[in-house]
This record gives structure tokens, sequence and C-alpha cells, in this order.
């Protein structure tokens, strides 16, 4: 059994309060727009961390971590990208790879927007955790935390951070 914590879209700000929501994480997947290098190693400094490069991550940041990750936690197939869409919505430099190979699970951010949603079609759970950082138009900071269990996803809960 694996939690995993799941952000996206600091835009290098830092709050100490991912540190106490992520406590009870094994993991720690940032899902694009990182911003700033100290927040990526502040994050992988606490507990294992799995990123993909956004839009608005520099030179160093990218050299760092790719577009486009695909990996296994337990029995589940993740597939992570910064700019993805959403089930019935994919962004066209995704959507190929997805119907071809449909993961279990695809985590996305960039849209600032927090959506968990099941895609019917392709049987996989679709999660953006909306932004954690200051920047952008969302009106509330949030973040998610996911158990994975075999090739179950369980205990799915969003954590918000405040304005």
């Amino acid at each position: 059994m694996k939690k995993i914590g799941i952000i996206s879209d600091t835009h290098s700000y830092w709050d100490e309060k991912y540190l106490h929501y992520f406590e009870p994480c094994d993991e720690i997947w940032h899902a694009g727009d990182i911003g700033s290098l100290e927040v990526a190693e502040k994050l992988a400094a606490f507990r294992p961390l799995r990123a993909v490069c956004g839009n608005c991550d520099g030179g160093d940041l990218r050299r760092m971590y790719r577009e486009t990750i695909r990996f296994r936690v337990e029995d589940v197939d993740v597939l992570m990208k910064h700019i993805g869409g959403y089930p019935g919505h994919y962004d066209p430099s995704i959507r190929g790879t997805i119907y071809a190979s449909p993961p279990n699970l695809f985590i996305s951010g960039h849209s600032h927007i927090l959506k968990v949603k099941y895609d019917k079609t392709l049987d996989l759970l679709h999660i953006n955790p909306g932004a954690a950082g200051m920047q952008g138009w969302q009106v509330e900071r949030t973040l998610v935390r996911l158990t994975v269990e075999g090739n179950k996803m369980t205990d799915c809960e969003v954590i918000t951070l405040g304005r």
C-alpha cells in the first residue's frame, strides 16, 4: 500500500502546509509548473518525488524532469503530464497516447482547476489537484492525497490550503 500526495502549479511558492499534509504520504507527485529548484528540492528532501515539467518551468527544471512520465505504483499504471486536459477533452499532445494505451490513473495540472473525474470510456481515473501556489486564478489552493493498494485507488482526499 502506498499513500500518494499529488500537487501541481506551485509556481515557486512554498507553503509549510505541504509538508504537514504530505506527512502520511510515501511519495509526492508534482504535475508541473514547479517554478523553482528550491520547491522541487524541498519536496524531494521530504519524500520521494516524481514530477513533470510544466510550460512555465525553466531550463534547470526541464533538465531534471521530463514533460511526460509513465510508471507503476503497486499494480496501477500511472501517466502524468502537465498539460493533459480531462476526460472527453484530452489535450492533443497526449490524446493519442491515452487512447492507444490507457493508463489506470492520469494526472495533469495546468488549468488550476481541481478535478477528480472517472473516464468510463477508457476505464481510468483522472486527477488534476488544482493549484497549490499563489499565482493564477484559482479561488482556493488545493492538493490531493490518494491511497494505491494493488490495483485499487482509494481514500481520495481533497485538501484545501486556503486562498
